[in-house]
């Protein structure tokens, strides 16, 4: 590249530019990277809407986790803005209907009560247990850096985060619409946004790549920063 991408890292539920400390770093010869703060905006598509009107003309785009669906909703609004797309650890289907819908909404909200009463240390340990494969629950660096990010966030966030994420759109449609080079990745432990979700993006996806990270769970790009830094730059680059 003669240039410098301009690219638009998008942090997920709670999270903020720590998840992708690595892959700025590794990345920054080819790629400026911006990495947004979602604040109080309450919906997706207010979030989609903040991005576009702080972003460059023309941008690369990567989402992590509720940061895909942003990067989804984004797409949505403004395809010709967006040079590149990277979801990762994500989903594009929206909140089921029936009981499904109705144990996620309930869990969520369990979650934001602990987090009312104990604080938001004691809701991000319980949290993480479905967050991380077993194997990196004694990841001592790695689970505190997870919690301190948690942490900076207030239950007040949480909440408002919990109902943009309970609200999102279905981005199915999008999927098929998506004409720029495209990286969908996730880990093979993912079990929130299992490989099988991803392998059926990438196939709706008309230019994409799917890459599906061993030995890693929902938090990929601090799990295994490496090799989703090489992912990107391939993506990047190709």
């Amino acid at each position: 590249m003669s240039e410098k991408t301009h690219l638009v890292l998008l942090p997920g539920f709670l999270c903020d530019r720590t998840v992708w400390e690595h892959q700025i770093e590794a990345l920054s010869d080819l790629a400026d990277c911006t990495v947004p703060d979602w604040g109080t905006l309450d919906s997706l598509t207010a979030m989609a809407e903040a991005v576009l009107h702080a972003a460059p003309e023309r941008f690369a785009l990567a989402g992590h986790s509720m940061g895909g669906r942003v990067a989804m909703q984004l797409y949505r609004l403004a395809p010709h803005r967006v040079e590149r797309i990277a979801l990762m650890n994500t989903g594009a289907i929206p909140r089921d209907p029936g009981p499904a819908g109705q144990n996620e909404e309930r869990e969520r909200r369990a979650l934001l009560a602990l987090a009312r009463v104990h604080g938001m240390r004691a809701m991000a340990v319980e949290w993480l247990s479905g967050m991380l494969p077993p194997y990196r629950q004694t990841d001592t660096e790695l689970v505190e850096s997870i919690l301190r990010m948690f942490e900076r966030k207030s239950p007040d966030m949480f909440e408002i985060q919990m109902e943009a994420l309970l609200a999102r759109p279905d981005a199915v449609p999008v999927l098929s619409q998506i004409d720029c080079p495209a990286l969908v990745l996730t880990g093979c432990d993912d079990v929130w946004s299992p490989p099988a979700r991803h392998q059926e993006m990438a196939a709706a996806i008309p230019a994409s790549q799917l890459v599906l990270v061993p030995r890693c769970g929902h938090m990929s790009t601090m799990e295994r920063p490496a090799e989703v830094a090489q992912a990107m730059r391939a993506w990047l680059d190709g």
